[in-house]
């Protein structure tokens, strides 16, 4: 079974623009920042925010640590120099190895998750000095995997992206004109030199984007999804990441004592007195 996962790129891109300088706008602010990562998801953040907002008004922001390849450094360059943004350049290298160089054993996880952390800390930061609101770059397929580090990159003021599964990311971004080394480059959180998505997961997007866009779109059983022709081991390595991660896509529990208690009882929209 083949997914047709298209979408209307200038219906998506005018409903993401509006999204975006709305949920800016209920606050009294005007800006936004973005950590250009290099990658396609920033790179179409990037621009959707300066079509929302005027590029005078969303800051991009480099923070390389000292493994991360030039490539990535080049590629987020070109996002900026293309939209004409403002810009800074921010090592995280000094920040990130006050605590790695005090584990001589740490995973390469680990190390991950410390940079992704430094990074956000970083932008927030950032959003003080610009006064704009931090932009998520985390795309649909990502979130419901858990592939994203808890308050380091899932850690942001709203995220347009956050609906399109990997594959509509790539179409949306062809359309909206991010430059082809970055549509061509395999996807990376570029942590550790040779790093990809696809290897850590242990399968591809294309093949995570079909099985989710069945399972949770859909609505479709596992079994389901194995009728569809998928492989189980490829739905059993989904639906586990899934549900052992569910716990990011929500506001952490709090133990119930009152009648009124925050997040089940105590529950306005988002925009509740703006």
């Amino acid at each position: 079974m083949n997914i047709d996962l298209s979408i209307n790129t200038d219906l998506v891109r005018n409903i993401l623009t509006r999204f975006i300088k709305s949920e800016i706008g209920r606050t009294g602010l005007t800006r936004a920042v973005i950590g250009i990562s290099g990658g396609i998801d920033s790179a179409l953040a990037a621009y959707l925010a300066v079509q929302a907002l005027g590029a005078e008004n969303v800051l991009g922001i480099r923070m390389p640590y000292k493994t991360s390849s030039q490539d990535s450094l080049d590629h987020a360059m070109l996002v900026i120099e293309d939209l004409g943004i403002p810009h800074k350049t921010l090592p995280i290298t000094a920040m990130a190895d006050g605590l790695i160089e005090q584990i001589p054993d740490m995973s390469n996880m680990r190390k991950g998750n410390i940079m992704a952390r430094c990074r956000m800390i970083t932008l927030y930061d950032q959003s003080e000095e610009f006064k704009g609101l931090v932009i998520g770059t985390g795309n649909k397929t990502e979130i419901l995997l858990g592939y994203s580090t808890l308050y380091g990159d899932s850690a942001h003021a709203l995220n347009p992206l956050g609906d399109l599964y990997k594959a509509q990311v790539r179409q949306l971004s062809q359309a909206l004109g991010v430059p082809q080394p970055i549509l061509d480059k395999a996807p990376s959180a570029d942590l550790w030199a040779g790093q990809t998505d696809e290897q850590e997961l242990g399968f591809t997007y294309a093949e995570a984007d079909q099985v989710l866009y069945l399972l949770v779109d859909q609505r479709y059983s596992p079994e389901e999804c194995q009728q569809a022709g998928f492989k189980p081991e490829l739905i059993q390595a989904v639906v586990r990441r899934i549900r052992r991660n569910h716990f990011k896509r929500i506001m952490p529990p709090i133990a119930k004592i009152s009648s009124r208690t925050i997040g089940y009882d105590f529950l306005y929209l988002r925009d509740w007195g703006t």
